[in-house]
């Protein structure tokens, strides 16, 4: 997207000369003839960066500095003075300017210092969103598994990574669908730049909208300055649509839009941004089945099929648990500052034989309230929760015969209000060792007439 540049400056002949070079550049400008003018167009658009004139006659350069990093700190602003002393640069530099020029102006110097100030703010930009990856509970150097299936999968990966293929991730909740995005992104030419998730079960469908593809100021109520969108952070880079089946047709067509043009509009502006993004889209939904109950639109379903991955749930690849339990003893007993040798070989066998509904984040949630609750130097079954702590072949058999000639739905409906039990009634935590969003979990208690 090309970069758009604010001018402020009370000198229009001056303004015309910056404006021309800059176009030049290949730059998109906009003038301001003074500080408060500035200050209201920063209210209104997103700007990458801000050339100002340090004296002018309404609302200076520096009162308009202040008050622009107060709405919005991130932009870098380069200060113009015909009257260069070292106080006013160190006033300027103090209030947040990025650097300054004095008056009259080098072309070059300023060709390369809006280049470099430029190149600064993408880069501070990566970093903030590399921080929020690395900050994540995975990362590609904590794939771990040596099971088949997982072998098989990432050497899948590796070949897709390099590609510019949209991918479609498939899996259970909890099996780590956005650690393989992640795979795919940090292997793929794109990895220099930003890797941007987007959860679209998380919001309600108008922010959805919003968060995705950004708004203009005045655009609903409660927008009240110009927003960027995810696409708008992912250009150059990646984009992770999770739970892409949670979302409405209407923001599906827009997303097809975004696939096949790759152009769109923020909500209320007249502007269509271009936008370069890989993207990969995440479910636990068979979206063969949404297609054909009308929720999901089948041009969009082929779009993001193009290559499909399916991430095996942990009961497929219980040669893999040992692995993740060792992994996830060491972070959790380094974070309690607990002395930990270890499961009892009973314990051990227990999350062998255990079928995992909640998958890896199940496993993680179980490890750490071991760790949290063990007495002596291992973790026993009594540190378990009633699920697997109850897991023997008496307990197996009256399940089976308890749940014999019932429905899909009602087995559902039995896992969750004994999930509901083991938690006494903490419905975030029953969610989460079910492996489906608290969201999710609300709509099933209706539909149990469950308040």
């Amino acid at each position: 997207m090309t970069p758009k540049i604010l001018i402020v400056d009370d000198e229009t002949a001056h303004c015309r000369m910056l404006e021309a070079v800059l176009k030049a550049e290949k730059y998109e400008t906009q003038r301001a003839q003074d500080g408060q003018s500035a200050i209201e167009a920063v209210q209104d658009r997103f700007y990458d960066l801000i050339l100002m004139d340090i004296r002018m006659n309404r609302v200076g350069g520096i009162e308009a500095l202040e008050k622009i990093k107060e709405i919005s700190p991130d932009i870098p602003i380069i200060m113009m003075t015909a009257y260069a002393s070292v106080d006013t640069a160190v006033q300027a530099m103090r209030s947040g300017a990025y650097d300054y020029l004095t008056k009259p102006i080098d072309i070059d110097e300023l060709k390369i210092l809006v280049a470099k100030a430029l190149r600064h703010h993408q880069l501070e930009q990566e970093n903030i969103f590399l921080k929020e990856q690395l900050g994540s509970r995975f990362d590609f150097s904590n794939i771990i598994g040596r099971s088949r299936v997982m072998k098989e999968l990432l050497e899948t990966v590796a070949m897709v990574a390099p590609s510019e293929a949209t991918v479609l991730i498939l899996g259970e909740s909890g099996t780590g669908k956005e650690l393989i995005a992640n795979a795919i992104h940090q292997n793929s030419p794109r990895s220099s730049h930003s890797f941007i998730k987007v959860n679209c079960a998380a919001l309600p469908e108008t922010l959805l909208e919003s968060e995705l593809f950004g708004h203009e100021k005045g655009a609903f109520t409660g927008a009240v300055g110009r927003r960027q969108g995810r696409f708008h952070l992912a250009h150059k880079g990646s984009i992770l649509l999770d739970e892409i089946a949670e979302m409405s047709m209407a923001t599906q067509s827009k997303i097809l839009r975004v696939l096949q043009e790759r152009e769109f509009e923020p909500i209320g502006s007249p502007e269509t941004v271009k936008v370069d993004t890989r993207i990969i889209t995440a479910t636990n939904k068979n979206l063969q089945e949404e297609v054909k109950a009308s929720r999901f639109r089948e041009d969009l379903y082929y779009r993001i099929n193009v290559v499909n991955l399916t991430v095996p749930s942990l009961r497929e690849r219980r040669d893999d648990i040992p692995l993740l339990v060792d992994f996830f003893l060491k972070r959790y007993a380094k974070k309690n500052h607990r002395k930990v040798k270890g499961f009892t070989p009973k314990a051990m066998d227990l999350l062998m034989r255990y079928d995992w509904p909640g998958n890896i984040r199940e496993l993680e949630n179980v490890v750490e309230r071991g760790v949290i609750m063990m007495r002596g130097d291992f973790i026993t079954p009594d540190e378990f929760p009633g699920a697997l702590k109850n897991l023997d072949p008496e307990y197996e058999q009256i399940s089976a015969e308890s749940l014999s000639g019932k429905s899909i739905k009602e087995m559902e409906k039995a896992m969750i209000m004994r999930t509901l039990r083991e938690t006494d009634g903490n419905r975030t935590r029953a969610a989460e060792i079910l492996g489906i969003s608290r969201r999710t979990l609300q709509l099933k208690l209706k539909e149990y007439g469950v308040n």
